[in-house]
């Protein structure tokens, strides 16, 4: 199954160089990547630049100039450029271990999207991961992370399941599935179909509104949280605020009261005919 990896980054160099590099250990090997790039300076240029040789998967970044957030704009783009039927997206500070690609292949079915978790770590074990420790696996070793500084007890055990435990946590937890950019795909159709993303959202739930629409559709999530593990590198979020955050909330409630399936101002700058 061939997969077209959606990656969002801004200005953030150093976390999407190993987040990168998490790609080159993937057991599943047919897939492309997309950076979907919100601005980012002449920094993450080098560093897509010196990947790009590493690469055995098509590489391409989706820029566009940095007026202030705009990251639900650039993804819509981005979203127009993929190849394959079948998406994948995620964040430029989420390190995928290497079977993430293929439990979301394992799992991709019609009429459904897929829902993944993270494991959030703290600034200093985010700065201590190496290249080689991505290259090596070893920093999905629950050891490593607990030795390195990592005291929450729930992504430690996350990344000490076993597959077969992996699917039973899934099969049992109460968490909604829901679509999380950072860990989230489903089928390129779906996600033009609704219109992608909404622009008229702020950081704070446009992922989520997404999924909202797509189950307005018909698209019924699958909680995979457990099983397609991402570790989540530290990163402040001066973006957040309390007007946005309600503002999009505010959105995401009359998506859910109408049964809305389509934004205006998504991929088409128009009102579903």
């Amino acid at each position: 199954m061939k997969l077209s990896v959606v990656i969002s980054t801004y200005n953030q160099p150093e976390w999407l160089e190993k987040v990168l590099h998490g790609y080159l250990q993937q057991t599943h090997r047919e897939f492309e990547i997309l950076i979907a790039d919100d601005g980012s300076d002449e920094r993450t240029t080098e560093v897509i630049d010196r990947f790009r040789p590493l690469a055995w998967f098509p590489v391409t970044r989706v820029w566009h100039e940095d007026l202030g957030y705009r990251r639900q704009t650039i993804l819509n783009v981005a979203l127009q450029k993929v190849a394959h039927d079948y998406l994948v997206m995620t964040d430029g500070d989420c390190i995928p271990r290497e079977d993430f690609l293929a439990v979301h292949a394992k799992y991709a079915s019609p009429k459904t999207f897929l829902s993944g978790g993270y494991c959030k770590l703290p600034m200093a074990l985010s700065k201590a991961i190496t290249l080689d420790d991505i290259q090596t696996g070893v920093i999905f070793d629950a050891g490593y992370l607990r030795d390195h500084g990592l005291r929450e007890i729930s992504p430690t055990v996350r990344v000490a399941l076993s597959p077969f435990l992996g699917r039973v946590m899934d099969a049992i937890t109460p968490t909604k599935p829901t679509w999380n950019n950072c860990n989230a795909s489903g089928w390129t159709e779906d996600l033009i179909a609704v219109n992608g993303f909404n622009e008229d959202m702020q950081y704070g739930g446009a992922d989520r509104e997404l999924g909202e629409r797509l189950a307005n559709r018909g698209i019924t999530g699958v909680q995979i949280r457990n099983q397609a593990i991402v570790l989540h590198l530290d990163h402040k979020r001066g973006y957040k605020t309390p007007e946005t955050m309600k503002k999009n909330q505010a959105i995401r409630d009359q998506v859910v009261m109408t049964g809305s399936v389509w934004c205006a101002n998504g991929i088409q700058k128009t009102p579903q005919s």
